[in-house]
């Protein structure tokens, strides 16, 4: 299985996708971890486009292949990379899931952006301004929306495996 992971920086993406993966047994696949490798080749333009993003595929499709189930996590704002993830699915022929992660109240938004501390060595984090400025479309399908202002992230999680009865549990 593919589970979409979209939403804004600093609503809690990551979090959910680490104990997600941890609990599953699942392939946590981190698009700010291959942009950042990149990044630090020197090699990568200063501006990537969709280079992240079209490794991320390659490397998921290879994972679904071999019959892991993958989380894609990354911001995941556009129809083109949402249905990107969808087609890697098809290809891969295994069912997806699409979870849109949010964080209704903007103060505990806000809070987690400002004093949040990067995990990659040299990923430069989006300020809050950065975070307000993002293009990022509504879903034009439902998705499962999590919303981590009102569930704390094992909540999250739980509320993800009862969608996915099917995975290991560890």
């Amino acid at each position: 299985m593919l589970i979409i992971l979209s939403g804004l920086p600093g609503t809690g993406k990551t979090t959910l996708a680490r104990e997600l993966a941890r609990k599953s047994g699942a392939v946590h696949l981190r698009i700010d971890t291959i942009e950042q490798t990149l990044r630090s080749t020197g090699k990568a333009p200063p501006d990537m486009e969709d280079m992240g993003y079209r490794i991320g595929y390659a490397v998921a499709e290879d994972n679904l292949r071999l019959g892991r189930t993958v989380i894609a996590d990354s911001v995941n704002p556009i129809p083109i990379t949402r249905d990107a993830w969808r087609a890697v699915a098809a290809r891969a022929d295994v069912p997806i899931l699409e979870l849109e992660i949010v964080c209704s109240d903007e103060g505990a938004h806000r809070r987690r952006v400002e004093t949040r501390k990067t995990d990659i060595a040299g990923l430069k984090l989006p300020t809050w301004a950065d975070v307000q400025a993002r293009h990022y479309e509504p879903w034009p399908r439902p998705v499962i929306v999590i919303d981590t202002a009102t569930a704390s992230p094992d909540e999250a999680v739980d509320a993800v495996l009862r969608h996915l009865p099917a995975l290991p549990r560890k």
